[in-house]
C-alpha cells in the first residue's frame, strides 16, 4: 500500500520520465535500424566485409555500457553530457540483433526460390527488394524486437550522464537508499520492456506468412 501511495504521489514525475525514456528508446532503435538493415544487406553480398561487420557488432555488444559512455564523453562530436551520448550508446547496443537478423533472414531464404527468381530474369536488386527482403521481414523484425527490449534496459543508464529517463529515479533511489524510488523507476521500465516485447511480437506474428505461423504454433 505504501508503494502504491508513493506512486500516486509521484505519478506526474514518473509519467514525465517514462515519456523521456520512451523517446530515447524509440528514436535510438529507429536510428539503429536505418544503419543496421543496410549493413546486414551488405554483409549478405560481400562475404569478407560481412565477417567484419558482424564481428565489430559483436565486439560492441561485449563492452559494458558504463565503459562505453566513459569512452564517448570526451569525444567532441559523439560525446559530451546529455541525451546525445545516450542515443549513441543505445544505437551501438541495438545494432547487433538487427544486423544479425537481417543477415540471417536474407541468407535463410530458400536457394530454390532465389534461383527461380533469377531464372525469371530478376536482377540482384530486384531479387533483394521483391523476394529476399519480404521473406526475411519476420526475422528482421524479430531483431528489431530484441533491440527495443535491450534498449529499454540500457536506457536506464542514460540518467548517469544527465539524459533523463527512468534511470533518474533509480540512481536517486540508490544515492538516498530509498527502495521506493528505485522501484518507481524499475517497475515502469520493466513494464515498458514487457509491453514492447508483447506489442512487437504481435506485429512480428502478423508479418509471418500464415503457413509458417501454423508450423511454429504446432512445434
Amino acid at each position: 500500500m505504501e508503494l502504491i501511495r508513493f506512486f500516486l504521489e509521484r505519478r506526474g514525475e514518473v509519467l514525465s520520465l517514462s515519456l523521456e525514456h520512451l523517446v530515447l528508446v524509440v528514436a535510438s532503435t529507429l536510428m539503429a535500424a536505418l544503419i543496421a538493415v543496410p549493413l546486414g544487406i551488405v554483409a549478405t553480398r560481400r562475404a569478407r566485409l560481412g565477417r567484419w561487420i558482424l564481428g565489430l557488432a559483436n565486439v560492441v555488444q561485449t563492452i559494458p555500457s558504463l565503459a562505453l559512455i566513459g569512452f564517448l564523453i570526451p569525444l567532441p562530436i559523439l560525446g559530451g553530457i546529455g541525451a546525445r551520448t545516450a542515443m549513441v550508446v543505445l544505437v551501438f547496443y541495438a545494432l547487433l540483433p538487427i544486423v544479425r537478423n537481417t543477415y540471417t533472414g536474407i541468407t535463410g531464404v530458400d536457394p530454390a526460390i532465389r534461383q527461380a527468381a533469377l531464372g525469371m530474369g530478376l536482377t540482384d536488386r530486384q531479387l533483394l527488394m521483391r523476394v529476399e527482403l519480404p521473406l526475411a521481414l519476420p526475422v528482421i523484425f524479430a531483431g528489431l524486437r530484441v533491440a527495443t527490449v535491450v534498449s529499454v534496459g540500457v536506457a536506464t543508464i542514460a540518467a548517469y550522464i544527465g539524459a533523463g529517463g527512468l534511470g533518474s529515479l533509480i540512481f536517486r533511489g540508490i544515492n538516498m537508499l530509498d527502495n521506493r524510488l528505485i522501484l518507481a523507476g524499475a517497475i515502469p521500465a520493466a513494464l515498458m520492456a514487457l509491453g514492447a516485447d508483447w506489442g512487437l511480437g504481435r506485429v512480428q506474428r502478423r508479418l509471418t506468412p500464415a503457413g509458417l505461423r501454423t508450423e511454429r504454433g504446432s512445434s
